[in-house]
């Protein structure tokens, strides 16, 4: 297979989306004017749903294939088993091989929304790793010290708190890394927090294979309350989210978001992204630009039909005021009944922490009075109650059998 080698778009695959490329850009430059590198992104399935902060690196992986490159998705049944500590003050779960192998199904599902998984490659690191012998670790152990493996800052988090770091997870960005030496690769592609996993995969390459391996990083993105994105904040936008949630949870976002996300999430043109933000620094409202986004954005992950409705519904229930008219209904069998629970009978498929910190927030609002009540476990009064808004965007009417 023939490989691009125009140096713009090279430029541009290396620049755009991109927040490191180690040891120097212009050498992987270079180099993917020479020859199909082999390329790989790592994944752990825990069974996490994907966001759009997942996308980042995703998109990033597509490149390459599209760009005619040997690319791999390296899906960690063998390091899962220990589980990332990235980010984390306690230990992961040990998961088995049924569920991580759920997991993934349900992964892939959703990021080939954006991968064409006919032109990845997907490998098991379980492969390998499960086949180490005793003198394989101890040499493996042998590449580091304990204090290079600590100096990690969620390592560094835990022993100021004293919290426990167990032997096994330090042996994470060894098997990590380990996999580069496996698979023999040039490059590795993740996400800014994963840096010290990959750069620990290049220094084994070298080891091990005496081969140079570049590592590229992608940028961690705000969510919309300008948070870095997390589930667990709950500002995430969702690969899977329905499309009037979708578009409405983007025009939710700060102005000063804007150019990042088209930057990051989609493929519009650069001079368009760039005469966007021209404008706006002269004075044009943001809101013209941020429709744009969220049309975009939707119309991608579902379609542009989706997108128009999306963007009519915004109009009409959130700049206009108006109740939509195709409002699902809740029956309750009696006369009063919990906010909590009726959200949860209306969209179950929302976490009940979610709703506990949406009504807490004052983001429930009850009409036609208008409340806003702070309580989760507030009796809602259906004589006086007729619709409930959850959010900017979801309604829900409340009918007594």
């Amino acid at each position: 297979m023939s490989v691009t080698t125009d140096s713009t778009i090279l430029n541009e695959v290396l620049n755009r989306g991109v927040s490191q490329v180690l040891p120097s850009p212009s050498g992987l430059v270079e180099l993917m004017s020479q020859k199909r590198l082999r390329v790989y992104l790592g994944i752990d399935p825990t069974g996490s749903l994907l966001t759009l902060g997942h996308s980042v690196v995703l998109r990033k992986l597509q490149q390459f294939a599209e760009l005619g490159h040997e690319v791999i998705l390296l899906i960690g049944n063998g390091t899962v088993r220990i589980g990332d500590p990235t980010g984390r003050d306690s230990t992961r779960p040990v998961l088995t091989d049924e569920v991580i192998q759920e997991n993934f199904k349900n992964w892939q599902a959703q990021a080939s929304k954006i991968l064409d998984f006919s032109k990845i490659e997907i490998r098991y690191n379980g492969d390998w790793l499960d086949k180490l012998t005793y003198a394989d670790m101890i040499k493996l152990m042998a590449q580091t010290t304990v204090q290079q493996l600590i100096e990690r800052d969620m390592f560094q988090d835990r022993l100021q708190k004293g919290l426990p770091i167990h032997g096994h997870e330090i042996m994470y960005p060894l098997l990590q890394g380990y996999d580069s030496v496996a698979m023999d690769v040039d490059l590795e592609l993740g996400g800014t927090d994963q840096t010290f996993n990959m750069m620990m995969g290049r220094h084994l390459q070298k080891v091990y294979n005496n081969h140079e391996k570049w590592v590229l990083t992608t940028p961690i993105i705000n969510g919309t309350d300008g948070r870095k994105m997390s589930k667990s904040f709950g500002n995430f936008v969702a690969l899977t989210e329905a499309p009037n949630d979708m578009y409405g949870k983007l025009m939710s976002i700060a102005d000063n978001q804007i150019i990042e996300y088209f930057t990051l999430l989609t493929d519009v043109p650069m001079t368009d992204i760039e005469a966007m933000a021209t404008s706006m620094q002269q004075g044009t409202n943001p809101m013209e630009f941020k429709k744009r986004l969220a049309h975009t954005l939707t119309a991608f992950y579902h379609d542009t039909t989706a997108a128009d409705a999306a963007q009519a519904h915004f109009e009409q229930t959130v700049q206009k005021g108006d109740l939509p008219a195709d409002m699902p209904e809740v029956v309750v069998a009696e006369s009063s009944a919990r906010l909590l629970d009726v959200l949860k009978q209306a969209w179950p498929e929302e976490t009940n922490s979610n709703w506990r910190r949406l009504i807490e927030q004052g983001g429930v609002e009850l009409l036609p009075s208008g409340e806003k009540p702070s309580d989760p476990n507030h009796m809602l009064d259906l004589d006086h109650v007729e619709v409930v808004r959850a959010g900017k965007r979801r309604y829900i009417r409340i009918k007594k059998a």
